[in-house]
């Protein structure tokens, strides 16, 4: 028998591949950004030559660290991601996934009611009924606690919101969060974040609502004190009753709160702040976002994010360093059983965190890089669960789906769960362009004789919408997955290219957890049924010929 083809390219058979730094530095050497793809003549699943390139290429040039030195025996295979993004190690017992609307509402208001040092919320907007004011008296309650047992409150608030989406309407989230600003000036801080790219005559001549297509603030994330919730639902009465999203809680989890406080603290220094007179105005110093330079505009917020990002990694690679380090001098030093009592006391984490941020309006693609190379490297056997409430995948995403190895199930809404049905106008027509992308993507799988290795599975619930997105990754031979995405990412054109997006990668050893996980998963696919060639045979997948020969055009915008 010959001798078994090396699963990196540094060459080692002990090495499981993208964690190695030969590897990585063959990522970037290649370009794993979606442009490139994007822009080839030649898509992946049409030429095989693409799934060769590890073997094309020319030799990278010589990298100072040991091949392979982010591999020691025994890491978990994603460890590659901390190439990019700061790791962050916990304890299973740590992570809780929800799974309802209910419970992540009633969630929310414990949290704030019970948090003492900081509460931030970086959301596409905040809705104007009632269970959102429960929201706001929630936080108007506890600022009025903290002002009161204090000379010199403790509690910080800060808001990051879309500006385009939460100024839509005469009453509006601006308008539900000034009483805020107008009682505790000293401790509420709502940022707006607006799109450098709607600017000029285009932000002049787009109504309201339209202008939304442009470019958002996308990212969802909540967290209290110590305690992060990274969900794909925003601050509105639908996602607390029937709108079916995701939620993770990562509870006493200090480092991973600092770093999603920094960077909503980061997006809030770009962007507008809102005055207790229904006003904005930019800090101090700060260029405008449409008014002023936009390169000039663009490169601060890079660097804003960036330092943040790069400052969590080198705090994190020196506490893993030291921790690493202390657990060898202990375990040397230390009786067999003082040993053992010392990590009972301190366990080694079983569950790694990555933040994956997506930018792309100020050059950040990480979480495209990520995302692109787990699809890339899952193994022949292997199982991904994708699903997204908007299936519009980037070309990039569907020429890895259709031209890899892995077995993927890919969740999407009917038409009658899609959160833009019955819409007026316009908007109504959304959910049929949806329909008109599904089928040209089923067309292709069929072309391609791919039907039993990647299968569609549309979303139904009589009385809800759908806006779940994310994906598990089982490895060959597992029944419970290893690594989850969870966040505001839809793995379409707007998420890469117009918005700005936050997930977590989860990564875990811990059995429990998976199954939590693996939980999450079956709950969801069960409310779904298979795709076929008769599933657009029905009445209501009817395609009118104008939406047909406009979603094209338009396809990049929603």
């Amino acid at each position: 028998m010959g001798r078994e083809r090396p699963s990196c390219l540094c060459g080692s058979l002990q090495c499981i591949g993208p964690g190695c730094s030969s590897f990585f530095a063959w990522r970037l050497s290649v370009g794993s950004k979606g442009s490139a793809t994007q822009n080839s003549s030649i898509s992946l699943h049409r030429s095989s030559w693409l799934l060769l390139a590890p073997l094309l290429t020319p030799p990278v040039p010589v990298i100072t660290a040991m091949p392979c030195s982010l591999c020691p025996e025994g890491a978990h295979r994603f460890q590659w991601i901390r190439n990019l993004v700061p790791e962050f190690g916990i304890s299973s017992s740590h992570v809780k996934v929800l799974s309802s609307p209910a419970e992540f509402y009633e969630l929310l208001k414990v949290q704030i009611k019970t948090a003492k040092q900081r509460v931030v919320m970086a959301s596409l907007y905040l809705g104007t009924g009632l269970l959102e004011q429960e929201l706001v008296n929630c936080l108007e309650e506890t600022l009025e606690k903290s002002l009161q047992a204090n000379e010199s409150p403790n509690l910080r608030v800060s808001i990051l919101l879309d500006y385009t989406r939460g100024s839509r309407g005469r009453k509006n989230s601006r308008t539900m969060l000034i009483p805020l600003l107008q009682r505790f000036p000293e401790q509420v801080r709502v940022s707006l974040f607006h799109t450098p790219n709607l600017r000029g005559l285009l932000k002049l001549l787009i109504p309201e609502r339209f202008n939304e297509t442009i470019g958002l603030q996308h990212i969802k994330v909540y967290l209290f004190d110590d305690n992060v919730i990274l969900s794909g639902a925003n601050l509105s009465d639908l996602y607390f009753t029937n709108r079916q999203d995701r939620y993770v809680l990562l509870q006493d989890s200090p480092e991973i709160a600092d770093f999603f406080t920094e960077l909503v603290d980061a997006i809030g220094d770009v962007s507008l702040q809102l005055q207790q007179d229904d006003t904005v105005q930019m800090m101090e110093g700060m260029v405008h976002p449409y008014q002023g330079d936009k390169v000039r505009y663009c490169e601060i917020a890079n660097q804003r994010v960036m330092e943040v990002i790069d400052s969590a990694r080198t705090r994190q690679e020196l506490l893993h360093a030291k921790t690493f380090h202390s657990s060898q001098q202990g375990s040397s030093m230390l009786p067999q059983h003082d040993s053992e009592a010392s990590e009972g006391l301190k366990p080694e984490p079983d569950t790694w965190i990555y933040p994956l941020i997506q930018m792309k309006p100020f050059g950040i693609q990480i979480d495209e890089m990520v995302t692109e190379t787990l699809l890339t490297e899952a193994e022949r056997d292997a199982k991904i669960y994708l699903t997204t409430g908007y299936f519009n995948l980037t070309q990039a995403y569907m020429d890895l789906i259709l031209g890899t190895r892995a077995e993927y199930r890919i969740l999407l809404a009917s038409p009658e769960v899609n959160g833009f049905f019955g819409a007026k106008g316009v908007a109504g027509a959304i959910p049929s362009a949806y329909v008109y992308i599904e089928h040209q993507f089923y067309n292709e799988v069929c072309c391609l004789h791919q039907q039993e290795r990647v299968q569609l599975q549309e979303y139904s619930r009589a009385g809800w919408t759908f806006h779940a997105k994310g994906l598990w990754l089982y490895l060959a031979g597992s029944s419970l997955p290893c690594l989850t995405l969870i966040g505001s990412p839809n793995f379409g054109y707007r998420s890469v290219h117009r918005d700005l997006e936050a997930q977590v990668a989860i990564v875990t050893e811990n059995k429990a957890l998976q199954q939590q996980l693996h939980q999450e998963q079956e709950q969801l696919y069960l409310c779904s049924g298979v795709v076929s060639s008769s599933t657009f045979e029905q009445p209501s997948r009817h395609v009118k010929l104008w939406v047909k020969l406009v979603t094209p055009l338009i396809k990049n915008f929603f």
